[in-house]
């Protein structure tokens, strides 16, 4: 029996509990906790009276409804000024927010900005979202291609660059009415779509550092070999209208995360890649077949009319889209009758390094800081020109390149400057010369061939290990891994180094070097990557850290089941020596007296590209452990069977 006393405790702990609970049927939560009003205003209207532009942003209505977000930066006091777009997959809000500031220079500071050229020319800078990315409506796809065979919708980034400009020229009242494109790498991909029907008021294209042909040789293949170290940027492209879902690892050096994968199928799998749409669509296409030749962009080009004044800008450095600029030109170039409206600028640079401080890359240092001659010297008055009202009449050559070695600026007629392809030949005692292979004789017995073992088990590193992911910013140096000393790499069992005497001329070369390799592979499949090389004195006066330094000048990839078609992969006859041809990178370079020509011969260019298993499988994505073997490699130099590098060798 409960005790009056032991009651009234109970009641004391009970009865506010359910006068609150009636409390709380009675009253709304509105009456139990009344409004307190925010202190964060509905729309913030900033007060920019004090600023040096105005900032406008606008959702621009594309032909089929869907809307694109842009930003408009006008000059304080702009009249008839011409308007510069950039449209990216990277965030025009975020590009056009380096920092806050009531002036214009310090908010457009970064990437894809040339600010002096922008703030000295008095331009309305505009960044524009494209479809799918950020602030814009609509569907991403990874480079768009033009309406067609690969793309049954009436949009494209054709379609949707005119539009833009359409609604630009009629809504900016400080406007000349002129209009340019410029971008980097994916953003210089899109100016070249411009130039497809171009709009009336597009007056002038600047494409730098452009995605061109993603399997000939920019971001995804090169001749057939996969650059898996892309595989982090599809997945944070498409995961994502924001790029927010980040590629994960659980390895320090991305050497033994993609060794540990096997293939780079199984990586995508074990990361969940499949769910991203170009992905399937790479893993789908692993040979040059329709999907990749009708949105290559030189070809897409060679067909349409020139309108549109265009300068071309190539890094002789890019880690990322070297193929691109020079494939273009060489498509349009022809069709440029009076030789005026396609340009070509070459500089020392990596991917997108000429908007930058450009006075040296890596360990290599020209003198001068060639980014700011460039935009002062070759992108403004180019600029200028096509676009202000008031422009003096200055006119830019028709090819401006920066010759390495001698590290001076050459003003050409045309690229490349009519070389002499001359071969430099693969010499027994893993010697180069100039000489072509004679007869064996008693006195020097046919040595008809050096070879390697070249094991998928160990693979040759593209840079020193640890091999760091692709990243920009320090302590990252994915932007050098083209001029690093390549001596970690001539010292191994698995590459072939031929190297020259000494010179005693300066040789200039300025064009593309072919490589023409006879080799042979003990398997059915293989890779190839030929380097052309300038190595240097033992001994640098004035620079002791260069001493002995192996830079390359161009190199590249070739993989062997496209020797015959690049549609059609085939399987290598064992054994049989056979000659791989194709062309390394453009160079405008200078060897000087005192040093070498190298040139390394090697089977494997890991985790940049995706093993090789030297078994010839129907799709390499997909390639099994019992696939990689094993393979004895045999580069061939004797009469009949001479390997060589043709060098566009050009007159003094």
């Amino acid at each position: 029996m409960i005790s009056r006393r032991r009651w009234a405790a109970i009641a004391a702990l009970v009865f506010p509990v359910l006068c609150l609970g009636a409390a709380g049927q009675m009253n709304s939560p509105q009456a139990a906790y009344p409004d307190y009003p925010s202190e964060t205003p509905a729309k913030l209207v900033p007060a920019e009276g004090s600023f040096d532009y105005a900032r406008r942003e606008q959702m621009i209505p594309m032909r089929d409804g869907v809307k694109l977000y842009t930003v408009i930066l006008v000059p304080m006091g702009a009249e008839h000024a011409p308007i510069l777009i950039t449209r990216t997959p990277y965030s025009a809000k975020e590009l056009t927010s380096h920092a806050a500031s009531a002036h214009l220079g310090p908010i457009l500071y970064g990437y894809d900005n040339a600010t002096d050229v922008i703030l000295e020319g008095g331009y309305i800078r505009v960044l524009q979202d494209i479809r799918g990315k950020y602030g814009s409506e609509g569907d991403f796809v990874m480079n768009r291609p033009i309406h067609g065979a690969q793309n049954p919708t009436p949009v494209d980034e054709a379609t949707d660059t005119y539009d833009t400009i359409d609604w630009l020229v009629k809504n900016i009242p400080e406007t000349n009415g002129k209009v340019g494109i410029l971008g980097i790498s994916y953003d210089g991909f899109l100016p070249l779509m411009a130039l497809v029907n171009p709009h009336p008021a597009l007056k002038v294209a600047v494409p730098m550092n452009p995605m061109v042909d993603g399997w000939m040789g920019d971001d995804w293949f090169h001749n057939g070999a996969f650059r898996q170290q892309n595989m982090p940027y599809i997945y944070e492209q498409e995961g994502t209208r924001a790029n927010d879902a980040k590629w994960w690892t659980a390895n320090f050096d991305d050497y033994d995360l993609y060794m540990k994968a096997g293939s780079a199928g199984e990586l995508g799998r074990e990361h969940g890649l499949e769910q991203m749409g170009f992905w399937k669509k790479i893993l789908d296409h692993p040979d040059y077949d329709a999907f990749w030749s009708d949105q290559a962009v030189d070809k897409v080009l060679a067909a349409q009319p020139l309108k549109v004044p265009v300068l071309l800008v190539h890094s002789l450095w890019d880690q990322e889209d070297i193929y691109g600029a020079m494939a273009v030109y060489k498509a349009i170039k022809p069709l440029d009758k009076n030789n005026d409206k396609v340009f070509l600028a070459v500089g020392p640079w990596c991917h997108g390094q000429e908007i930058q401080d450009a006075a040296s890359l890596g360990d290599m240092h020209w003198g001068s800081d060639t980014g700011t001659w460039f935009r002062q010297h070759v992108l403004r008055p180019f600029l200028d020109g096509y676009l202000k009202d008031d422009a003096a009449a200055e006119k830019i050559a028709p090819v401006t390149a920066f010759e390495t070695g001698v590290n001076r600026w050459q003003k050409l007629p045309a690229w490349p400057v009519a070389p002499a392809m001359k071969p430099l030949y693969l010499e027994a005692g893993l010697k180069v010369g100039f000489d072509a292979p004679a007869a064996p004789s008693d006195a020097n017995p046919d040595t008809s061939y050096d070879e390697y073992v070249s094991d998928p088990a160990k693979p040759v590193p593209f840079r020193a290990r640890p091999s760091q992911p692709i990243g920009y910013a320090p302590p990252l140096t994915w932007t050098q891994w083209l001029v690093d000393d390549q001596r970690e790499a001539s010292g191994r069992t698995d590459v072939l180094a031929y190297t020259s005497e000494v010179l005693t001329a300066p040789l200039h070369i300025s064009g593309q070097p072919i490589a023409n390799l006879v080799a042979s592979t003990s398997g059915t499949d293989s890779d190839w990557v030929v380097k052309l090389i300038d190595a240097y004195p033992d001994e640098v006066a004035g620079q002791p850290g260069m001493g002995g330094y192996q830079l390359m000048i161009a190199a590249d990839i070739f993989r062997g089941r496209y020797r015959e078609s690049f549609s059609k992969p085939k399987a290598l006859e064992p054994g049989k020596p056979l000659i791989y041809r194709f062309a390394l990178p453009p160079a405008n370079h200078v060897f000087l007296p005192g040093h070498r020509i190298m040139v390394q011969v090697q089977s494997s260019w890991f985790p940049l590209y995706d093993r090789n298993p030297q078994t010839f499988v129907s799709n390499i994505f997909w390639a099994k452990p019992g696939d990689y073997t094993k393979a004895t490699q045999r580069v061939y130099h004797a009469l009949g069977e001479a390997s060589r590098i043709e060098l566009p060798v050009a007159a003094e």
